[in-house]
């Protein structure tokens, strides 16, 4: 077969495996995405917009970054979540649905209050509803990610966890650029009652699609409070505890997105430090580099049904890495916009390809038994561990110049992908290829 053939035959083949992306289970994904993503701007980068326009001191401003917390510490009440029926909900929409159903009518009540609250007259009021939005939208991140998980078919896991990533991107877009145009016409109030409406696109597909079978799942049915706690939180890690190299694992986890999160801490200090203006770097950055994201994660999602789980994140590590080296590049060439275009498409794009292999990854270590629990801890000590190595960035790039941090960025993936590396030997051959369906029965 000539070159141009096989180019072809393969062309053909991705084509083919994009169809995943029509099927009803994976494209639901996108829409529990877009719900997932909405609530995390309304809190953050919107609101601080919002706070500055009221006259909130920047000290107290900062202080509101803490109504993040309940993203980090999830993982503590995901086994509340995973293992308790709710009085009425379970029994009419199975256990997934009525937890996110529930969920969701929170996060619609903590929005509506979030807008009524006026942080001028009472910062403090405004400051427990955005804790609140935090709260239900975490608790709802709980409930979509084991859903995911537990009606998704093994070979769509990879296409679940891309389009997952855009629709995600997808609800920050709306809640970041589409609250502030909203405001800049109809105020504060009528913004966030818009996005508190867009918010039951959870609902929405959740009411559209089945229960999942392994969402059934009963609790242990063992009478009294231990042998629940037992059920519930100490059973999962004692599951994930049997795997076969599981310290390793979690190593991987915590090294695998390193290098990615401190050349992208510093990033943002990097493009003003060449010369480039606020406009240009949101032109190319925010925009662009959106649609680079979003382009990754699709082509991340297709690359998991071809090469299988670990050979994809294997290559999306490398083509992460090589991005971080595009920085140095743009550091020995200073300020030149058509340069720092392939930077940031690259980075974006080889990040997005990245995040959609590795939520795949995750979402397959998950034991149906216990989805929830597992997967909020994994991804909580994904977030921590990255945020808490990455902290790192801003004392190193004041003792290095530009080009030594960035390769020096680089270098931070290499543990990562020698972890990986060693997976892909020492794990059984049967969880090689893609993500594996983990018997759900419980202890």
């Amino acid at each position: 077969m000539s070159a141009n053939a096989r180019f072809v035959h393969s062309l053909k083949g991705w084509l083919a495996e994009s169809r995943i992306y029509l099927e009803r289970p994976v494209l639901t994904q996108f829409f529990l995405g877009f719900a997932s993503g909405l609530p995390l701007l309304l809190t953050l980068s919107t609101l601080t917009v919002w706070l500055a326009e009221a006259g909130v001191s920047k000290t107290a401003i900062g202080l509101f970054a803490l109504v993040g917390a309940p993203y980090t510490f999830k993982f503590v009440w995901a086994p509340l979540i995973d293992r308790l029926p709710i009085p009425g909900l379970t029994r009419l929409f199975g256990r997934r649905r009525g937890w996110m159903l529930a969920c969701q009518a929170g996060l619609v009540l903590a929005i509506l209050g979030l807008g009524a609250s006026d942080p001028a007259v009472d910062a403090g009021q405004t400051a427990i509803f955005a804790l609140l939005v935090a709260f239900f939208s975490a608790s709802q991140d709980i409930v979509i990610d084991a859903f995911r998980v537990e009606s998704l078919e093994a070979r769509q896991q990879g296409a679940g966890a891309g389009i997952l990533v855009f629709g995600y991107r997808m609800g920050m877009l709306v809640a970041g650029a589409g609250s502030l145009y909203l405001a800049a016409f109809h105020g504060w109030f009528a913004t966030y009652a818009i996005m508190a409406v867009l918010a039951l696109t959870g609902s929405l597909a959740i009411l559209l699609s089945p229960e999942p079978a392994d969402g059934q799942l009963a609790a242990d049915g063992k009478p009294g409070l231990g042998a629940w706690l037992h059920g519930a939180v100490v059973a999962p890690f004692a599951d994930f505890m049997r795997r076969p190299v599981w310290l390793g694992i979690l190593l991987f986890i915590v090294l695998y997105k390193f290098g990615d999160a401190l050349a992208g801490v510093m990033a943002n200090p990097f493009y003003i430090e060449m010369g480039f203006s606020k406009i240009e770097i949101a032109n190319i950055s925010k925009l662009f580099g959106l649609v680079a994201t979003l382009a990754g994660g699709l082509i991340g999602g297709i690359m998991v049904a071809r090469l299988g789980l670990l050979k994809s994140l294997l290559v999306c590590g490398v083509l992460q890495m090589a991005s971080n080296l595009m920085f140095a590049v743009q550091a020995m060439a200073g300020y030149d916009l058509a340069l720092l275009t392939v930077t940031i498409g690259l980075e974006n794009l080889t990040g997005g390809m990245g995040t959609a292999a590795f939520v795949a990854y995750l979402s397959s270590l998950c034991n149906v038994a216990y989805t929830a629990t597992q997967y909020a801890l994994l991804s909580s000590l994904m977030a921590f561990a990255r945020t808490l190595l990455a902290s790192s960035g801003g004392w190193l790039a004041d003792h290095m110049d530009w080009v030594a941090f960035f390769l020096l960025s680089a270098a931070a993936a290499l543990p990562g992908l020698l972890m990986l590396l060693w997976l892909m030997r020492a794990l059984p051959a049967s969880t090689r290829a893609g993500p594996v369906r983990q018997d759900s029965a419980a202890d």
